[in-house]
């Protein structure tokens, strides 16, 4: 099939430089590899590898199908039980070009969800990060990341615990770093240092950081005082027009 047994039967590894391909999604090119493990004494079987960023935009684009896959694994449902429970097809066609090592993929069929500014949200909430890294076993200390969101934004965050954030007012040219026990209620109160701000993001600690928190606050304080204009007039190479809004900064 797609004449892979050609130039992959004897690449077992990723580290192998022979199993780098190429993966197009959406006008977008991600780096793959492609490695063969054997199923049973003569039937070949292929693991087509990808980054993390092609996953994320294929939950993205196929949110209803992820939706239904973590509430599979989270049930005593089978698949076939959940899609019965759960029905709607989803669709992902994938072609590969053997003179290129380039592998395609179309989406088709997708499934409009219910609610959809609400799931493009759950989707890379703090939360379904950590289910998904429940049901994939990933037992290592995760930091999840969260990319920038507007104030309104805010009391979808429920919930969102242990966390370092950043505060931003984009008018007056603003920054503020801070901690938190309980994000949502955090943000709730009035902030006289940076009473406008507009946008915000944050970074959810593992619960074996929560003693450090405090800690982590200051150091991510004090090295972004090393770099912009600040109220405590600490020496600063000024890489931007912004100016941070904290006013307490460690030596």
């Amino acid at each position: 099939m797609w004449q892979l047994q050609a130039d992959f039967a004897d690449i077992s590894s990723k580290r192998d430089p022979r199993a780098k391909v190429q993966i197009t999604f959406k006008s977008a090119s991600y780096d793959g590899w492609l490695t063969s493990a054997k199923q049973g004494r003569n039937t070949p079987a292929y693991r087509l590898w990808f980054p993390e960023s092609l996953s994320v935009e294929l939950k993205h684009t196929f949110l209803m199908s992820y939706m239904r896959a973590l509430e599979t694994s989270l049930s005593p449902l089978t698949t076939a039980d959940i899609e019965k429970a759960i029905p709607f097809w989803e669709f992902l066609d994938i072609e590969y070009d053997n003179t290129c090592r380039t592998f395609r993929f179309t989406a088709y069929y997708t499934q409009e969800p219910s609610f959809p500014e609400l799931f493009k949200r759950l989707v890379q909430s703090s939360a379904i990060k950590r289910i998904d890294d429940e049901i994939a076993g990933k037992s290592e200390a995760r930091i999840h990341k969260q990319d920038w969101m507007p104030r309104r934004s805010l009391p979808l965050q429920q919930g969102v615990k242990n966390v370092i954030y950043t505060l931003i007012d984009t008018q007056n040219k603003l920054l503020y770093v801070g901690e938190a026990v309980d994000l949502v209620k955090r943000l709730s109160v009035n902030y006289s240092a940076i009473p406008h701000w507009d946008h915000f993001r944050y970074d959810v600690l593992p619960d074996i950081m929560a003693p450090h928190r405090v800690t982590l606050e200051r150091m991510v304080i004090r090295d972004l005082a090393a770099l912009l204009p600040n109220r405590m007039h600490e020496d600063n190479i000024c890489i931007s027009e912004y100016r941070l809004a904290n006013t307490r900064i460690d030596k």
